[in-house]
């Protein structure tokens, strides 16, 4: 049974085996992210917090980039799907974060949900096919190759990093702190 931290965020397990607490952790930060977007329109998703630019509209196109790259893209060496397949990446590599700025709020949640929904399928099926040490289908330029482990505590990483951005955003748009 999945005990709920605040917020309806799940807990990762205490005492769970090493995939159980990888993708727990996942989850959880995952989850604090959606929390931290929770209710906002798009002025909010828009809000900037000090001189930066970045956006909480931004951070979710960013993930939702960021997942489909990791766990699409890379782990199964698929092509890049809308909206991400007709982006001229050299011609503006931060576009992920630049054209939120024109998105409306309930497609930059969707867009973002529904890649993590295909990122919960990719890595099931990742993980009955060599579990966490399974290889990604793309190497990296270098010829290393990361794996299933690996993409998987980065993607904790991404999220962790974020979730502390989101949270100072937040807070600036309508005084709402937490964890």
């Amino acid at each position: 049974m999945t005990e709920f931290a605040a917020h309806g965020r799940p807990e990762p397990p205490l005492a769970g085996g090493e995939t159980a607490t990888l993708l727990g952790f996942l989850d959880f930060q995952r989850a604090t992210m959606a929390w931290k977007c929770a209710g906002l329109d798009a002025a909010g998703l828009r809000a900037v917090a000090a001189a930066s630019t970045m956006t909480l509209g931004g951070m979710l196109k960013h993930l939702a980039f960021v997942e489909e790259n990791w766990f699409s893209r890379a782990l199964f060496g698929h092509e890049w799907r809308p909206p991400w397949d007709a982006v001229d990446w050299t011609a503006d590599p931060d576009w992920d974060w630049h054209s939120a700025a024109d998105d409306e709020p309930e497609w930059l949640l969707t867009l973002w949900q529904d890649t993590v929904a295909r990122s919960r399928e990719l890595v099931a099926e990742a993980l009955a096919d060599g579990g966490l040490d399974r290889l990604a289908k793309r190497s990296w330029p270098d010829g290393r190759t990361p794996s299933l482990r690996w993409m998987v505590v980065h993607m904790i990483e991404e999220y962790a990093r974020h979730n502390g951005h989101a949270d100072l955003i937040r807070e600036s748009v309508d005084g709402s702190t937490g964890e």
